[in-house]
């Protein structure tokens, strides 16, 4: 195998006199960060099956309406129909506020640590883990997509 290509590319090599402590802990600070994004998702889903349902609603109302059931359309209408999840806020607004809140400061945080700590390299626990457990030589196991 070409030496050049054996091993992570600079971009995920650790910068000098990087400790294994300050590699762990921006390892995990991309983990929590990974974590958000998966919950900030989740709040997605909840912000478009709330709004779906939503939209529903019209229909359920007509239907109540053609089936001769006027007191539960409007009912439905009156009640639920257009209703805020929690006081003041449609899911629109629950989701500009994560993200305005706790996302995007969480985000800038993370990208300011691994510039500062780590010279802009992301992912540093991550590659050093993939060359620890990779099989040198296999070709199932190379170290970057530009590997032979």
């Amino acid at each position: 195998m070409n030496a050049q290509h054996d091993g992570s590319d600079r971009a995920h090599q650790r910068p000098e006199g990087l400790s294994d402590t300050t590699v762990e802990a921006l390892g995990a600070l991309s983990k929590a960060l990974e974590m958000t994004e998966r919950a900030r998702g989740r709040l997605y889903d909840f912000h478009q099956l709330t709004g779906g349902a939503d939209l529903e609603l019209d229909r359920a109302v007509r239907l109540l309406r053609e089936a001769g059931h006027p007191e539960w359309a409007d009912k439905v209408r009156t009640e639920i129909l257009g209703r805020n999840v929690i006081p003041g806020h449609w899911t629109f607004q629950i989701v500009e506020a994560y993200n305005d809140t706790y996302y995007e400061p969480f985000k800038a945080l993370e990208k300011s640590a691994v510039g500062e700590l780590a010279d802009g390299r992301d992912h540093l626990y991550e590659a050093e883990m993939k060359e620890a457990r990779r099989t040198v030589g296999h070709p199932a196991h190379t170290a970057r997509p530009d590997s032979p």
